[in-house]
């Protein structure tokens, strides 16, 4: 018989007092379930949920409580849509300040986008470059969305195995290392994304509508927004929609248009859902809360592409989340260095086209929900739930129910903050939205079940991980034919 020293019986002591500590019971009276909202009690046991009961159901021994009163819990946040530029442009953002952003802001899984890195996302090798650069540094939770760029058709399905679905430009997207696709090259790598089961996501503008009005432009005021606005067509956006629905019918993969700036796609969209086109559609906060007749002459920091437009186009935006004809809300953050805005000279042409606001959104986005009568669990579906399951990290993201990770975000929706740099975080602290006033305040942010965002602080180590559960091809096919 093994005889047992003094080491071992320490050791075992340690994993039985681990075993008890792991298990935690988060109590709030406003708890975001995808049933509804109420009090609740969330029992965590280790990374997991094992239940969410009412309080008074919470076990008598073994659970560490953590009472938040008339604070809201919700699933951790996912965003689908994020430019952490890491590697090769780690002086643009990079994991490190990427994540820490995310958690100050709610988010728990970071989907990253294949351009703006050096290299590019387009191939197995490219995606174990950005693994490398992304170990030990994420203090949430990422995953990667694969490229096509012309002529990448024959890495699609190695590259499938690792990425979330892929991603592409229909027109230049401004930036070294990754190329727009043609029609004609699209049809190249159509049949290999089908294959896949995996979801095609297309920053959907032509370049024709685009050309033609910023040739009509000639000689025109570039520090002027409505300058900006008029070389970005609704035409534009349209144009490319109809191109990719067209397709969609014709091969059959899942589509997903990314940033929807234009309220005139929606009825085509909803047409589209209504003959059964696997069609899934994206906003964003600045679309949301931004419009055309509110940003000044040299306002650089509200540049984007497609373009922020008017108000009524804002309205209409609003009206298609509420019908469900956009189905998600995501960030699309795109940071850059300071001097990439143009902010001295105010020059619309020239400067850097993205917003970043990981840290921001979720009060922004409740800042506009609440006062159009929409309730925490829209937010929760818009901004959790459905990018999950573009991203078929649904199995254990999105949603506090049992088995999922134990990822929430700790709300307080009736507070308010003015944005200020310190509330930022991530590397370059610039922002359109410094001084607004907002409603909703992020108080903490817990990754299965360990606090990465706690009142201001970042408590612990970088503990964030590559989500690869639920990856294989089977998986993605039985989604799509539920699509």
């Amino acid at each position: 018989m093994q005889k047992w020293n003094s080491r071992d019986t320490l050791c075992v002591w340690a994993i039985f007092q681990g075993a008890i500590l792991s298990l935690q019971a988060f109590i709030a009276r406003r708890v975001v379930t995808p049933e509804g909202i109420r009090p609740a009690a969330i029992l965590v046991e280790g990374e997991r949920i094992k239940a969410v009961v009412s309080p008074e159901q919470i076990p008598a021994e073994g659970y560490k409580i953590r009472d938040f009163g008339g604070a809201a819990i919700l699933p951790g946040l996912v965003d689908s849509h994020v430019h952490i530029n890491d590697p090769g442009r780690a002086e643009w953002e990079g994991f490190e300040t990427a994540t820490r952003a995310a958690a100050a802001g709610g988010y728990t899984l970071l989907v990253d986008m294949p351009l703006n890195c050096l290299p590019a996302t387009t191939t197995v090798a490219a995606l174990e470059a950005k693994r490398a650069a992304a170990r030990g540094k994420c203090r949430v939770d990422w995953a990667a969305w694969g490229g096509v760029v012309r002529d990448s058709e024959n890495d699609i399905e190695a590259l499938a195995a690792g990425v979330r679905g892929f991603k592409c430009f229909l027109i230049n997207p401004g930036i070294d290392g990754f190329t727009m696709v043609t029609e004609q090259q699209l049809r190249a790598a159509l049949p290999h994304v089908a294959r896949t089961g995996l979801p095609l996501l297309v920053h959907a503008e032509l370049p024709g509508p685009i050309d033609r009005a910023t040739a009509a432009l000639a000689g025109a005021d570039w520090s002027r927004y409505s300058t900006y606005l008029q070389s970005r067509p609704d035409e534009a956006e349209l144009t490319a929609m109809r191109l990719m629905l067209s397709l969609c019918r014709e091969y059959g993969f899942r589509l997903h248009i990314v940033h929807l700036s234009t309220s005139h796609a929606l009825d085509e969209l909803r047409a589209a859902r209504s003959e059964g086109l696997p069609v899934s559609v994206e906003s964003c906060p600045h679309y949301l809360h931004l419009t055309a007749e509110t940003i000044g002459d040299g306002a650089t920091l509200s540049k984007c592409a497609p373009p922020i437009r008017s108000r009524d186009n804002c309205e209409r935006l609003w009206q298609g989340l509420r019908e469900g004809t956009i189905d998600l809300v995501v960030t699309d953050h795109s940071p850059c260095p300071p001097a990439m805005k143009r902010l001295a000279e105010g020059n619309f042409q020239t400067a850097w086209g993205g917003i970043a606001s990981l840290s921001v959104a979720l009060p922004l986005m409740w800042t506009e929900a609440s006062r159009r009568g929409f309730t925490l669990l829209d937010l929760a579906r818009w901004m959790a739930a459905e990018p999950a399951r573009l991203a078929s990290c649904d199995a254990r993201k999105g949603r506090l129910a049992p088995g999922y990770d134990a990822d929430f975000v700790v709300f307080d929706p009736d507070r308010e903050f003015i944005v200020s740099e310190d509330r930022l975080h991530y590397r370059h602290p610039l922002s359109p939205y410094l001084g607004e006033t907002l409603r909703g305040v992020v108080k903490a942010t817990y990754l299965r079940g360990n606090p990465v965002f706690a009142d201001g602080e970042f408590p612990g180590e970088a503990e964030g991980r590559e989500y690869t559960a639920n990856t294989n091809r089977q998986a993605a096919r039985q989604r799509l034919s539920r699509s």
